[in-house]
């Protein structure tokens, strides 16, 4: 009896070590993958503080070398960087509310087993992921509605993500029971009202995580603003500092000597200021949608 309970003790003790090595390795695997994540935003963070010649020769490593506030300072000396700012906030803010409501609406329509025509309409929506009408009719079918150039453009006609449906309809199916409907129907509760007081508020997890991929999306949009504005009041902030960076690219080579080597030095300075600029304000959402982020991911994405 006494040797059983030893060899027993024995394997614990065994299985204790190997599961202790196994966390060590798993550790040093997630410190090593972190690093490799995030040595990138850290280089262009101190690039962007650095001598453009100290960057171009790889002496940034691990600091700042030269350090100046000179990209900053061109850059902002563009007064229609503050319409950007003005344009894309107002975009994303429209566009995410406008994004959320038909799509997490069109989802739960499409998540209930009472649509008449719910698998039809579904791949309806699906073959849309893979086959498109194409840019030219797009903008045919945009300049008759008589969007073209406005604000509208930007966030109405591609509000629709079928990607952002799936997620929202599968949520929809495997975390709001049944049951809830019969009781509520029973309650003398319609669809309507079912939809705005029981469904929205047990589904915040999938709305956030909804929310923050739109208004990234719309955030980071300077294709559409490309092809479909031509008025510079209306442009984003990053259709703006593409034409900064182009502007400043093509004065440091038309011109020769010291003004060509003080325009490219600019540059190259202005470059990772740009990056800074343009992806700081959005990085400052996800802290307030971070608790519900992975849990509406995995409900959203496992399930079927």
């Amino acid at each position: 009896m006494e040797a059983v309970t030893s060899t027993r003790v024995r394997k614990i003790k065994n299985n204790r070590s190997s599961d202790s090595v196994m966390e060590v390795i798993i550790y040093v695997f997630a410190v090593v993958f972190l690093l490799i994540l995030i040595y990138p935003l850290y280089f262009i963070v101190i690039a962007s503080f650095s001598d453009p010649s100290a960057v171009a020769g790889g002496q940034v490593w691990l600091y700042p070398k030269g350090f100046t506030f000179d990209g900053y300072r061109e850059l902002l000396k563009h007064d229609n960087i503050w319409i950007g700012y003005r344009n894309t906030i107002l975009y994303t803010v429209v566009g995410t509310v406008i994004g959320l409501v038909v799509n997490i609406s069109a989802a739960y329509a499409l998540s209930r087993k009472d649509l008449v025509g719910r698998k039809l309409l579904s791949l309806f929506f699906i073959f849309t992921m893979f086959f498109s009408g194409g840019l030219i009719p797009t903008f045919l079918t945009i300049r008759d509605f008589h969007m073209y150039d406005t604000f509208l453009v930007m966030v109405l006609p591609f509000s629709v993500m079928v990607y952002n449906m799936i997620v929202a309809r599968t949520f929809f199916q495997s975390s709001i029971p049944g049951d809830l409907w019969e009781a509520a129907q029973m309650d003398g509760c319609g669809n309507l009202r079912y939809f705005i007081t029981v469904v929205l508020p047990l589904s915040k997890a999938i709305i956030a995580v909804l929310g923050l991929w739109i208004a990234v999306g719309y955030w980071n949009s300077y294709f559409n603003a490309l092809i479909y504005l031509k008025n510079p009041n209306l442009y984003p902030l990053q259709l703006i500092l593409r034409n900064i960076l182009i502007t400043n690219q093509m004065q440091s080579g038309m011109g020769s000597g010291e003004a060509a080597q003080i325009a490219m030095r600019l540059a190259n300075m202005m470059r990772y200021s740009v990056i800074i600029v343009a992806t700081v304000p959005i990085l400052c959402v996800y802290p307030f949608v971070q608790k519900h982020f992975n849990q509406g991911v995995m409900i959203g994405a496992v399930k079927e």
